[in-house]
């Protein structure tokens, strides 16, 4: 088990603190993608940051962001490494995160994990599972909230976006993609 001090945890705090270069209403802590921080010395300090997806053009921006904060805060040397594992997953996204996706107009993506494992049935061809996978929640309208909505576009602003429309209110919205 890794500890964290007490000045790793204000730091880690601090670093998470900074908007999303794409996303401003949410800070990198609600997105999930600063992992970890660690003290190398007395001015001296290492930031874990995962990419929501390898080749995120925002990952540089965040990185100097985060240098600048903590330089502020009396950090000398900051390093920002980018940690690919374990993967980032839409399930990082705090609730606190969704909740302001939902504010802003963004429907917040479905978890993944709660759709259980995937099951595989090995038997005869031709024949019909007992159980119907479980389906996942409907994308529900972040104006609204009506689960009937469709899809207009699989990318929208951002290539972790897809452009929605609600059948209740008629509204356009985009929809944060589960991964």
């Amino acid at each position: 088990m890794v500890t964290t001090t007490p000045l790793e945890a204000e730091l880690l705090e601090i670093a998470g603190s900074v908007p999303d270069p794409e996303l401003p209403v949410l800070t990198l802590q609600e997105l999930g993608v600063v992992r970890a921080v660690h003290v190398r010395g007395a001015d001296s300090v290492e930031v874990e940051l995962t990419p929501t997806y390898t080749g995120c053009p925002a990952i540089e921006a965040m990185s100097l962001d985060i240098e600048r904060l903590l330089r502020a805060h009396g950090m000398r040397e900051v390093a920002v490494r980018t940690v690919l594992r374990p993967a980032w997953s839409t399930d990082d996204i705090t609730a606190e995160g969704r909740r302001k996706l939902r504010e802003f107009g963004i429907a917040p993506p479905r978890s993944v994990r709660d759709c259980g494992p995937v099951t595989v049935g090995l038997g005869p061809t031709r024949t019909l599972a007992d159980e119907p996978p479980p389906q996942p929640e409907p994308v529900r309208c972040p104006y609204c909230g009506s689960p009937d909505t469709e899809l207009l576009s699989r990318f929208s602003s951002t290539a972790c976006k897809a452009l929605r429309r609600c059948l209740a209110c008629r509204e356009p919205f985009d929809h944060f993609k589960e991964l």
